[in-house]
């Protein structure tokens, strides 16, 4: 089930609905050029549900919309939940869906990161349970809307994560294990850092300075690298390094990733 699942765990923007372009809210920013309430959709939307700016987004004011990643939980939503038929077409479908779409992309996050999890061979006497707990939360992803409004996703959330600091603790044994959980680093000096091992999870990197940083092993989930400079640094072996972060990042040809992350083309050769 984890390795199935994991194919469908990769937006697909072609099979949605647009819905990352209308149900979340911005506001005007350095990420988005204009506001837009919840629920709307963006005024570069199109008829076919494609970005009328999709290549020029960066340059027109939209990077927030390059590092967003709904795990694939677009298509799934569009094409399984409300088998193909469009908030358009069927807009008594409209607020259901929009409200079914975040808790769908929950699920599907929590979905790659035990799809990740179990390719950590450090974690090798927990990947049992995270089988199993892939599969119980597969199986949420295929219910019905209605129950899927109904699903109580925190406590699911509690019961995997759980699991997944297990799976960190097993991946950073041998290092020494620095705790900067939820750490404010915003705009902070970290040149040169010995962040092996370090638990980076939640953390605030939003403009730190990372230039030549060991982030070897580090457990960086859900830490917000929003314009964080990693040039030269070393994220080789990061545990569950999400290819969102990397994007909103920036980085040059210096900058070590773990083999499957892609080098976002935006960072400088």
């Amino acid at each position: 089930m984890v390795e199935r699942k994991r194919l469908d765990l990769v937006a697909d923007c072609e099979r949605c609905f647009g819905l990352c372009c209308v149900v979340p809210a911005f506001a005007k920013s350095a990420d988005f050029a204009v506001d837009k309430p919840a629920g709307q959709p963006c005024r570069n939307l199109r008829d076919d549900f494609g970005c009328g700016i999709h290549r020029d987004l960066r340059e027109k004011g939209f990077p927030g919309c390059t590092v967003y990643d709904c795990f694939g939980a677009g298509q799934q939503v569009a094409q399984q939940t409300y088998r193909g038929v469009d908030w358009r077409a069927a807009p008594r479908t409209r607020q259901q869906m929009f409200a079914v779409f975040p808790v769908m992309r929950d699920i599907h996050q929590l979905l790659w990161y035990l799809a990740e999890a179990v390719t950590i061979r450090a974690a090798k006497p927990v990947h049992a349970d995270l089988r199993q707990l892939s599969d119980e939360t597969a199986q949420l992803a295929d219910l019905p809307p209605d129950d899927l409004l109904r699903l109580d996703i925190n406590e699911h959330w509690q019961k995997v994560n759980a699991l997944l600091l297990k799976t960190s603790d097993l991946a950073r044994e041998g290092t020494k294990k620095k705790e900067h959980r939820g750490a404010d680093f915003v705009g902070a000096d970290l040149r040169k850092a010995d962040l092996r091992g370090a638990s980076l999870r939640g953390a605030y990197l939003i403009g730190a300075d990372l230039r030549g940083a060991d982030l070897r092993q580090a457990d960086v989930t859900g830490a917000d690298f929003r314009t964080a400079d990693l040039r030269g640094a070393d994220l080789t072996g990061a545990i569950f390094l999400i290819q969102s972060q990397l994007d909103a990042a920036r980085g040059d040809a210096r900058t070590k990733l773990p083999p499957a992350m892609t080098r976002p083309g935006h960072w400088v050769a």
